[in-house]
This record gives structure tokens, C-alpha cells and sequence, in this order.
């Protein structure tokens, strides 16, 4: 089969608005493209991300609604980095600094003609100045000006045209600017998305399936076993559809003993074939330390091990995984088939190692298929619950979730940077999670002139 290729971009039908996973809409429009930023995955917003944007619109400048559909392309950041996408176009930014803990969301002048008839704060009337200062470019220029408004992004006027840009101390700057039109769009919600998209749902399920047969046919005769490998997320959810439908039954779950409740619950509703008890977190934690995001010690000991220990008494399978190039920069090179590296019985092959998030979604409701709640909750990918490669803004709604928990994590991660005399920002930026920091928390320390104290901790 050939290797589909990357996709680094998304069309949009200007005619449903609909986003689309192919470039024509299932009313025949050519969609239009829209090119998407790197690792170029793309999701839906859902429940909570929804909520927390029309929060944030209402804090700052008084109101906006939003499309029944908007999505996030997420990038490279401090943290959480999500390009806001709506009605094809750019609709803001939305970003997480784990310096203050909190949120904020930039309108993009493509969204000023849906939110503008909504918002009522921190509006920048320049007219005047520009009547003064007549032949003066704005767009990009930083200009003294004294408002009355917030520190932050704004929205400025400037006689019939409407801009957007960022204030700060007495000096705005201005992004971009020009006339606002009025675009009646119609304001789809995701049953006209699949409708529009279900030829291609159609294609990329076929495709699976057929990924899937070949794979465990190609291997059968040392690996006669097959499988499924879930985890509770969404991308398993949808593998273990697939798998049935290509003729596989059997499945597992490692229980790591730090997931989600959400999660347990899930799995015991999902009829999974074999669970596994990982191995004890506290005691690998006395041993280890601190599992990080260069040193991921808890994969190893609390979720492959106990597979390899159950393959070493089974013998060889063939195991079906839900893994995407798309969730990460690391997983972009991945293979439709390889060889289990800690234990060679075991092939693991990702039929939808081509999808985005987008599809996967598509998919769950194509074929209403349940999914774990946490998605709802905010979170963008479901694993442990105090897993070193979580975001922090992540972090912050296990915080309001499961309080307890996430108090004695805290508690001791902030024994062991007192033990070692680390500074305040250890835990509190997040810094335990690598044992080498990246360039951009590096940048971070700088710019808030905090230590940069990189040392490992002892437990």
C-alpha cells in the first residue's frame, strides 16, 4: 500500500463552512486551503474549550460568540499554544503562561466581523490621533497613546476601519487593520460536517481496515495472535472499531495505577478483553525519582513491562495501536508496522497513523462511538494523571478535578526541590518535567530573571 504523505494543511467549504478532511465538500465545492502550522494536527473545540474562550472574550472585551464549530491548531510554546480556527479563516490565538497561570485569547482581525457586534472594553479609538498624524502607517508601528484600557490585546478603531493590536504602559501597537465587512455565514454544527465530509470517513475507514488485514496477514505466520491495544483515549477508541470491523476481537488495557477515574470508568464500560495491573508507581518512584520527559522511566516500568511479562507467557501478536503522526514531533516518522523494542514478539502497527485529531472525532461521531468524558473536560490527550509530558495548563484542571491527588503530588515535588535547595519556580513553572530544560523555558527563566538551577533532584 502506499505511504500517505503528510498533511499540512486544511480545506475549508466557503460555500457549507464546513471544515473538510479532503479538498472536495460532499456538495461539490472545492474546498478552500488553509495552510496549518506545525506538528499540523487540528481538533475540535469542544465543551470546555468552548467555554473557556467565550470566558475569556467576556473578560476582556465585554462579550463575543463564537461558530458552533471552531477548531485549534496546536504549535510550538512555553505551554499550551493554539492557533483559533473559525468560518475558514484565523480567528485568534489562545495561549496558557504557566508564569501567571493563566489564559488569554487574541482575536485575529479575520474574527473582528463576528465578535465586533458583541464587545463593549477595551476599545482604542485613534481617530483623532490619525487626523493629527495624517500619512502615518500604523500597521505594525508601535505608537505613544494614552487609553483607558487594560494592558493586553485590544481592538482599535480608526474612523470606519477596525483593527487589532496590544497595549502596553501608554504605547499600543498595532497588528493590522482595515475595513470590516459583514459576512453572513451560515453557522453549521458537526452533523453538517459529517454529512459534508462523509465520503472521505468512508475512505480513510476503508483504508484502515484494509491497513490492518494486510499487517497481522503479513505477520501471522510467526505473531498467529492479534490484538488491540487501549488505552482509553480517543485514537484507541477508534483502532478498536476498526479492529472489529476487521475481524479482531481481542483487546487489553495496562492500568497504570495513576489514571483518571474518567478513564477506569470508561474502560470498565468498553469491554476490554484482558487488563493489566501496572506496576507500583510509589516504589519505582523511591527507586527512579522523579519520572521526566527525558527520562520517561514510568512507560517502561508501569505499561510495557507488564505486557512484555504477559507476551513472554502468550507468545507473538500482532497488536493494533492508535498512535498518529500528528500528536507529536517524535511520532512524525512513525511506520505502519515495527517491531515491539522491549519485547520482539510483539508487532505494533497504527492504521491511522495518518489521521489528525480531526478525523479521529469525525469518526467517533460518524459512528457514534462513546469516548472517554476527559476530552469535554479540556483535555487534549489522556494518560496519567501527573504525567511529565502534560502540559501545564493541563496541570491546572487536574488541579480542579482531582484536588488531592494533585495537592501530594505537589507536596512532594516541592520536598524534593527544598531538599536540593532548587528555587520556587521548580514546581511552579513546571521545570521538574525535564531533567535537561529546552531552550524555550530556558528563554522563559531569562525573561522573568528567575534561576536557571538545572540539576537533578534527589528523592
Amino acid at each position: 500500500m502506499r505511504e500517505p504523505s503528510i498533511k499540512k494543511s486544511l480545506f475549508w467549504c466557503p460555500e457549507c463552512n464546513v471544515p473538510l478532511i479532503a479538498g472536495t465538500c460532499g456538495c461539490g465545492t472545492r474546498g478552500v486551503e488553509f495552510p496549518l502550522l506545525k506538528p499540523y494536527d487540528v481538533r475540535p473545540a469542544l465543551e470546555h474549550d468552548r467555554t473557556l474562550l467565550l470566558n475569556l472574550l467576556e473578560e476582556r472585551f465585554g462579550g463575543g460568540k463564537l461558530p458552533k464549530i471552531v477548531l485549534f491548531n496546536k504549535t510550538g510554546g512555553t505551554d499550551r499554544t493554539d492557533l483559533v480556527i473559525a468560518n475558514g479563516v484565523r480567528f485568534g490565538w489562545l495561549n496558557f503562561s504557566p508564569v501567571t497561570r493563566k489564559y488569554s485569547f487574541e482575536p485575529s482581525f479575520e474574527a473582528l466581523s463576528f465578535i465586533l457586534p458583541d464587545v463593549s472594553k477595551n476599545i482604542v479609538d485613534i481617530t483623532s490621533y490619525m487626523r493629527e498624524n495624517k500619512g502615518r502607517r500604523l500597521g505594525g508601528k508601535k505608537i505613544e497613546f494614552s487609553a483607558d484600557c487594560e494592558n493586553g490585546c485590544v481592538i482599535i478603531r480608526v474612523g470606519g476601519k477596525w483593527g487589532v493590536g496590544n497595549y502596553q504602559d501608554g504605547f499600543l501597537k498595532v497588528r493590522q487593520f482595515g475595513v470590516v465587512e459583514e459576512k453572513p455565514l451560515p453557522d453549521p454544527d458537526y452533523s453538517n460536517v459529517i454529512r459534508c465530509n462523509k465520503k472521505h470517513l468512508k475512505n480513510i475507514e476503508r483504508h484502515a481496515i484494509r491497513s490492518i488485514k494486510i499487517e497481522v496477514n503479513q505477520h501471522s505466520w510467526k505473531r498467529p495472535n492479534a490484538n488491540v491495544s487501549f488505552s482509553g483515549g480517543k485514537d484507541s477508541t477508534v483502532v478498536l472499531e476498526l479492529a472489529k470491523r476487521a475481524g479482531i476481537t481481542d483487546s487489553y488495557f495496562v492500568d497504570t495505577g495513576m489514571e483518571f477515574p474518567q478513564t477506569i470508568e470508561f474502560v470498565e464500560s468498553m469491554n476490554i478483553g484482558q487488563k493489566f495491573q501496572g506496576g507500583d508507581f510509589k516504589s519505582e518512584l523511591a527507586q527512579r525519582g522523579i519520572p521526566k520527559k527525558d527520562n520517561r522511566w514510568c512507560c517502561e516500568r508501569l505499561k510495557l513491562h507488564p505486557v512484555s511479562n504477559w507476551l513472554n507467557e502468550e507468545g507473538g501478536c500482532v497488536t493494533v495501536q492508535g498512535n498518529r503522526w500528528y500528536e507529536s514531533f517524535a511520532r512524525s516518522g512513525l511506520p505502519a508496522a515495527i517491531e515491539n523494542p522491549y519485547n520482539n514478539k510483539q508487532i505494533n502497527i497504527s492504521p491511522i497513523r495518518s489521521w489528525r485529531a480531526l478525523e479521529v472525532f469525525l469518526y467517533i461521531w460518524w459512528r457514534e462511538l462513546p469516548y472517554n468524558p476527559l476530552y469535554d473536560l479540556g483535555f487534549e490527550r489522556v494518560g496519567c494523571w501527573m504525567c511529565p509530558a502534560m502540559l501545564e495548563s493541563e496541570a491546572e484542571r487536574v488541579k480542579e478535578l482531582l484536588p488531592e491527588k494533585y495537592g501530594e503530588w505537589m507536596e512532594y515535588l516541592r520536598s524534593c526541590a527544598e531538599k536540593n535547595k532548587f528555587p520556587k519556580c521548580y514546581v511552579d513553572l513546571g521545570l521538574w518535567r525535564w531533567d535537561e530544560l529546552p531552550p524555550k523555558m530556558v528563554e522563559l527563566l531569562d525573561e522573568y530573571n528567575l534561576s536557571k538551577n538545572q540539576e537533578k533532584p534527589t528523592e
